[in-house]
């Protein structure tokens, strides 16, 4: 006889409204209230363990997928651009998806499927982006969009470490099945090392306190193990600051540290540099490419490389406009309102084949940069993409 399952209580809170990420059972697990998420998101909240995409329009409109295309999404996270490329597929041509992260990519692999998408029209892989070339070996794609750091159900969970506003352990991997959590990594690095890790990856204007007061803790015999240890050492290593401004200033730095630490954690600029590299290779002639990057760091390099890609004649037009997001989007989806989208034009020589891309730049202000670009065909004739 089959024995019945146990029936689980959900998880009981103080007051009216759940406070705590476990508590909040109604936002991790949409699809059963389905009303009560719409309405936390039409308060201008973005529900916990979800994931709102940005400018999902504007890439819809840059990207201009036709059914029968073949395209790629790098890294999938909770697959809300992903829904979006497949419908404009209309069950025609394939899209292939990356993911690093064990834990989110089977959720959101079986929220695809029960809408539709099964392996006929989406392949999902587990590798990273920088891996690019070896999603689909001889293929080459209509569109990529890579759609860089992290997403809000990865911020979310306290137990993934990437918050200081909630306690957890520090762990801050994007797979934490593979690599050291950034516990180890802080007993690891020294004191100049810290520092120069909180300069080159966030930009911190204050890592030589900083970096002092993490080095200090070691000696003691104190290790940071979790995110509110992290967050309470930055806010020692500032107590200098007068207090009135003491508050701001020790939040947005606990920001950059923890971005910092993350970045070292997952190689984030080695990964970003690799997929960068192979990139032109890729796509097809017209192929077209949009890039969303959150912090200046990978704005640097996305610009920098596009930049001299274009001008050794990969790239034949770079646009650079200012687009932002709506009212709307800006008022469901709090993370989008300091969004903007830059394009320019420029030429370059001649090369092989054409290449048309669309990089779209989420930096520290949340800019958004639009840069086109063509490539040559052969014998010199000027192939334009749509």
């Amino acid at each position: 006889m089959e024995q019945e399952k146990e029936h689980k209580r959900r998880v009981r809170y103080k007051g009216t409204h759940p406070r705590s990420y476990r508590e909040k059972y109604k936002e991790l697990n949409p699809e059963k209230y389905q009303q009560d998420v719409e309405k936390i998101i039409q308060s201008g909240k973005t529900p916990a363990g979800m994931h709102i995409p940005i400018c999902v329009n504007e890439i819809l409109e840059f990207l201009n997928i036709q059914p029968g295309q073949i395209g790629l999404h790098a890294p999938l996270g909770y697959g809300g651009h992903s829904r979006k490329m497949l419908e404009k597929l209309q069950g025609q041509g394939h899209l292939y998806a990356t993911d690093v992260d064990p834990i989110e990519s089977e959720k959101t692999q079986s929220r695809l499927e029960e809408a539709g998408y099964g392996p006929d029209i989406l392949t999902i892989r587990r590798m990273n982006f920088a891996q690019l070339d070896e999603v689909a070996p001889g293929v080459q794609f209509d569109f990529v969009l890579a759609d860089l750091g992290v997403s809000s159900m990865q911020i979310d969970n306290p137990e993934r470490g990437f918050t200081f506003k909630q306690d957890g352990p520090l762990d801050l991997r994007l797979d934490p099945t593979s690599g050291e959590p950034a516990s180890q990594r802080l007993r690891e690095l020294n004191r100049e090392e810290i520092a120069a890790m909180l300069v080159e990856n966030a930009d911190e204007p204050y890592p030589q306190e900083i970096a002092k007061a993490i080095f200090q803790k070691r000696r003691k015999r104190q290790p940071i193990e979790t995110t509110r240890q992290l967050a309470d050492t930055v806010e020692e290593a500032l107590s200098f600051l007068p207090q009135r401004e003491r508050k701001e200033v020790v939040k947005k730095s606990c920001q950059r540290t923890f971005q910092a630490l993350r970045i070292d954690v997952n190689s984030e600029f080695e990964v970003l540099y690799s997929f960068l590299e192979k990139l032109p290779s890729v796509l097809k002639p017209g192929g077209k490419v949009a890039v969303l990057t959150f912090h200046s760091g990978e704005d640097r390099l996305v610009k920098k490389s596009f930049q001299a890609l274009a001008r050794q004649g990969i790239y034949r037009e770079v646009a650079k406009e200012v687009v932002r997001p709506s009212a709307q989007e800006c008022f469901q989806n709090p993370r989008a309102k300091s969004t903007k989208m830059k394009s320019r034009v420029c030429k370059s020589r001649t090369l092989l084949q054409t290449r048309l891309v669309c990089i779209l730049h989420k930096v520290k202000s949340s800019s958004l940069s639009l840069l086109k670009s063509g490539r040559i065909g052969r014998g010199g004739t000027r192939l334009s993409g749509s």
